[in-house]
């Protein structure tokens, strides 16, 4: 007699395995808890509650929590990305375009879940390997390039003054993360639309060709 398990039914008592979900799906699980919960409560046993999955499915595939804080930053920075992409190839002016990346940069405000997890990954990553330190970097290389090629195109037009569009990137991307950072953690006397003015009004004082 053949077995029930040989004719596609499950046998008295057996336990039915669950199919993990998507790792897309477990990623932006663990961005929603962010922002609902804050980091501190992103556990793998949390998490796996959420996504039905045991703490220890959950390092099975991403090794530790380490790695899956990071691929949700990379998850996380991909749809970023995207909109980045879509604002930066808009037919408007160098500067407009350049507001929009400064917006799109600076966080929402006090525990925006994207920045909250940037910061957690980039103080983990004192003692992270080579590898996830080549992962960290290729992040920022992405935001840096796009805004090397931005300002150059506005030089090139003559609407910014003749800068090295290398060295201003990286002055302006140290100026939005230090705001940036005060933002997320919700330092007093700071906030979004602050920080926006700041940078608005840095950018007319050192990069608008004179008229």
């Amino acid at each position: 007699m053949r077995c029930a398990g040989a004719c596609g039914m499950t046998a008295p008592g057996a336990r039915r395995r669950t199919p993990a979900p998507p790792r897309e799906d477990v990623l932006a699980a663990a961005m929603d808890m962010i922002a609902e919960r804050g980091l501190e409560k992103l556990t793998m046993a949390a998490l796996g509650r959420e996504v039905g999955m045991s703490s220890g499915h959950l390092l099975y595939y991403f090794h530790s929590k380490d790695e899956l804080l990071l691929q949700a930053l990379e998850w996380s920075e991909g749809r970023l990305g995207a909109e980045r992409g879509r604002l930066l190839t808009r037919t408007t002016s160098a500067r407009e375009r350049l507001d929009a990346y400064v917006d799109l940069y600076v966080p929402d405000g006090h525990r925006d879940p994207h920045w909250t997890l940037w910061l957690e990954v980039w103080n983990r990553s004192q003692n992270a390997d080579d590898a996830a330190r080549d992962r960290q970097a290729a992040i920022e290389g992405a935001w840096h390039r796009d805004l090397v090629a931005l300002l150059a195109e506005g030089v090139s037009r003559g609407e910014f003054r003749p800068v090295d569009p290398d060295r201003f990137a990286a002055r302006l991307r140290a100026l939005l993360d230090g705001f940036s950072i005060h933002v997320a953690i919700g330092l007093r006397g700071t906030d979004r639309a602050q920080v926006l003015c700041h940078v608005r009004e840095f950018l007319d004082d050192s990069l608008l060709a004179d008229s």
